[in-house]
């Protein structure tokens, strides 16, 4: 695969930083912080106001979302997105680069990353290796917070990168596209609960755990590693791929390795289990647990 693919795709943290100190980050290029952890542990916006990537602004995915839906983080109207990014300084024509605070390197990043690509986005990458080891390797970092200014924005919704539930439940039978699952190996089988939350999958769902394509320092692996784990749980990137987890936050990890294989048309089924557990059918809902209880 041509290394412009995975360029495009992602950024280093030595090009982002000389992008910062040459003083290119502006309105040709905007970089956004698009952390987000469960409150009880960490606060994200705290934690930009305290630090963050010079030049950076807030990208607060509770606030770019769908208010309406009972499921968290569903994609918002494209007139929401629009405004919402036109706020952070966000034109149809500005490189937009992502980034989360994450322990693990990256996270919620890919979540912005596809959100971009969905409505219509071309130039959007994903900070490889995340906030974390942007520090660790001795970039800078700023408390100041910069005011952006705003841009038009026009969003158009890419449908063929979203999938809903009706189109789901459609596949369970007529197997139009491959499902893959990024969620725990547990939560999968259905043998650990989440949150509270029954777990298990979709029928005909594969499993690949999100962090299997992070190498220990959380960085992206190689395009040639991606490929072997695709591979080896027989996903074929040739043929129709959608990508689901919990929230429709890590199923865009699958779809951000898949694009580095060159493979851009993913779809992320946005509800995800929140959704399918709450609406699909029990036979739809495959779990070693509720086996084993039988």
């Amino acid at each position: 695969m041509a290394p412009r693919t995975l360029g495009r795709a992602l950024v280093t943290a030595k090009w982002l930083s000389e992008a910062v100190r040459a003083g290119r980050v502006g309105t040709s290029l905007r970089v956004l912080d698009a952390s987000w952890y469960p409150p009880q542990k960490r606060n994200a916006r705290q934690e930009f106001k305290e630090r963050h990537i010079p030049g950076a602004s807030f990208f607060d995915i509770e606030e770019c979302r769908d208010q309406s839906s009972p499921y968290a983080f569903m994609l918002p109207s494209e007139s929401h997105f629009a405004d919402y990014v036109g706020r952070l300084g966000v034109s149809n024509d500005t490189h937009v680069v992502v980034y989360d605070g994450d322990e693990l390197g990256t996270f919620y990043a890919p979540r912005a990353w596809w959100m971009f690509r969905t409505f219509g986005h071309k130039e959007v990458s994903v900070l490889n290796g995340g906030f974390k080891n942007w520090v660790r390797e001795g970039h800078p970092v700023t408390a100041e917070v910069s005011q952006p200014t705003p841009a038009v924005f026009k969003a158009r919704l890419n449908t063929a990168l979203l999938k809903t539930f009706e189109e789901m439940i459609q596949n369970v039978g007529s197997l139009q596209f491959q499902v893959v699952d990024s969620r725990p190996e547990g939560l999968f089988r259905g043998t650990e609960l989440d949150q509270g939350l029954e777990s298990g999958h979709i029928p005909g769902a594969v499993n690949i755990p999100f962090h299997s394509f992070l190498t220990e320092t959380g960085h992206e692996k190689s395009i040639e590693e991606i490929q072997q784990i695709f591979r080896e749980k027989k996903v074929d990137l040739s043929k129709p791929l959608t990508a689901t987890c919990r929230k429709g936050v890590t199923a865009c990890h699958i779809a951000l390795a898949a694009y580095l294989c060159g493979k851009r048309d993913v779809a992320v089924y946005d509800g995800s289990w929140s959704e399918w557990f709450h609406r699909a059918p029990p036979r739809y809902k495959v779990s070693e647990l509720k086996r084993n209880k039988a």
